[in-house]
């Protein structure tokens, strides 16, 4: 289990100039999910698209806004076909934001995509 979480780790920080990586999501399974976070004035546009519906990973997505202290002001999400995610958020005690603390919101849509992967496997 550590050994996964490191590759994971490792793959996060790989992919922090591509804004992609690979999650294993089951035995034989896989996700690249795209993540694009733009830093904005007082907060951040989010952008999360997985070629793949998944059913229940907004979810897991909002706890992480959560426990980032993230309000939203605006999102657009589909689940039909695909997952995209388009969300304005805020930091909840108006500093200005970071490309560090982008980095962290960044980090954390690809733990909660990794989250959501384990709970479930696609086949």
């Amino acid at each position: 289990m550590e050994l996964k979480v490191e590759k994971i780790n490792q793959d996060n920080l790989a992919s922090q100039n591509s804004g992609s990586t690979t999650i294993t999501t089951g035995p034989n399974s896989t996700l690249i999910p795209v993540v694009n976070v733009e830093v904005e004035e007082r907060g951040f546009l989010i952008k999360v698209l997985i070629e793949k519906s998944c059913s229940g990973l907004l979810v897991f997505i909002l706890e992480a806004f959560e426990e980032l202290d993230l309000d939203v002001v605006h999102a657009r999400v589909s689940c039909s076909l695909n997952f995209h995610l388009e969300a304005v958020v805020i930091i909840t005690d108006n500093k200005r934001s970071s490309d560090k603390d982008a980095q962290r919101v960044e980090q954390a849509m690809f733990r909660a995509i990794q989250s959501w992967g384990e709970v479930n496997p696609l086949e």
